[in-house]
């Protein structure tokens, strides 16, 4: 019988597209059994894994998504902070002016009450000084008019009552001469 079939299968032209019966029935038997086992094995096995990767990236996109809008919250934050950081800095500056002009006004209200008492204490010293400069003067001057006088008199104008008299009269008409001159 297989004798047979092969010495019929040589003398029947054979067309190469078209295999023979029990080669296809072979063929539909063994890729049967292929897709049955990638059916009922791996096919379930691809799937998780896509179906995982699918999950992977849609979470990955959604915490993606969860940290750009916390992203963009804590950016907000961090220029609320920043703005009020900038308005603390220019109310402190502002105070510091005013301290700074306040403090500098009252330098300016002190260095003019030190200067007035310097000024004072100098007019003062110069008052004392001219005083003691006139009284010193006085008595030189009185010294030196009570010789002349002597020597011109003749006769020694010892006598100390006398002489302070003579020395004020004549300085006090000095002094009268000197303001009728003003």
């Amino acid at each position: 019988m297989i004798a047979n079939l092969v010495q019929l299968a040589a003398e029947e032209e054979q067309n190469p597209l078209v295999p023979p019966g029990p080669e296809l029935l072979v063929g539909a038997i063994a890729f049967a059994i292929v897709f049955f086992f990638f059916w009922k094995k791996l096919l379930p096995n691809i799937n998780k894994v896509l179906e995982e990767r699918r999950e992977a990236i849609e979470g990955g996109i959604e915490k993606a998504e969860a940290a750009q809008t916390e992203a963009q919250s804590v950016l907000e934050q961090y220029k609320a902070q920043l703005a009020e950081a900038r308005h603390e800095a220019a109310r402190l500056r502002q105070e510091a002016q005013e301290q700074g002009a306040t403090l500098i006004a009252e330098m300016r209200a002190e260095g003019q009450r030190q200067r007035e008492e310097i000024v004072a204490a100098g007019h003062a010293q110069i008052e004392a000084d001219r005083k003691a400069a006139a009284q010193s003067l006085r008595q030189d001057v009185g010294q030196l008019a009570t010789d002349l006088a002597g020597k011109l008199v003749g006769e020694s104008l010892e006598d100390h009552a006398r002489q302070s008299r003579t020395i004020d009269r004549f300085l006090d008409d000095l002094e009268e001469k000197a303001e009728a001159a003003r």
